[in-house]
């Protein structure tokens, strides 16, 4: 007879950021991602001592897959820097990363250890994008203005709720990149 099969730590990481970002943090609950994973506590308890070690590893892949897999992407992908700018920005807010990036920022609010990691995270996002800014504009407070700008707006974005008159909003987003990386 086989041994039974244990849920892999990666499918538990992708159940629980999934209910991250659907419900914050308190969504994350070992039975009921047991539940919809099919599989055990003990499963669970296989991988991760506790609940707060499992937080701490869905942070981590946030973390891998929000700077250290689109650095890699972006930089295997593109040649001048603002078409880096640009494929950054759309792959850290994409619509898979974005809905967990919103949770883990709404989460931060009132959880230090996770503002200190969030606060990490924006930093090496601001740097790379710091990098990319200063090939094509050399006065420092004009890369620090875009950046600020690029950033928030990538952010902004997905909360404002704003109409644009005549224009979509994939319209007025144009706009503003065409500014940031004129």
């Amino acid at each position: 007879m086989a041994a039974p099969t244990r849920t892999p730590p990666s499918r538990w990481i992708e159940a629980g950021l999934k209910a991250l970002a659907s419900g914050g943090p308190d969504a994350v609950r070992i039975e009921p991602l047991a539940k919809e994973l099919g599989a055990t506590r003990g499963s669970f308890y296989w991988h991760f001592k506790d609940r707060d070690a499992f937080l701490e590893a869905m942070l981590n892949t946030w973390e891998q897959r929000s700077i250290d897999e689109v650095i890699d992407q972006v930089e295997t992908e593109c040649g001048d820097a603002r078409d880096k700018v640009r494929r950054a920005g759309m792959l850290t807010f994409s619509d898979e990363l974005v809905p967990i990036d919103l949770a883990v920022r709404d989460w931060a609010r009132y959880d230090p250890a996770v503002a200190e990691r969030l606060r990490r995270v924006d930093n090496r996002r601001m740097d790379y994008a710091r990098e990319q800014f200063r090939k094509f504009c050399a006065d420092e407070d004009d890369v620090e203005a875009r950046c600020m700008i690029a950033f928030s707006l990538a952010i902004a974005k997905h909360l404002l709720a704003a109409d644009h008159g005549p224009r979509t909003r994939t319209e007025v987003l144009d706009l503003a990149s065409a500014h940031l990386l004129a």
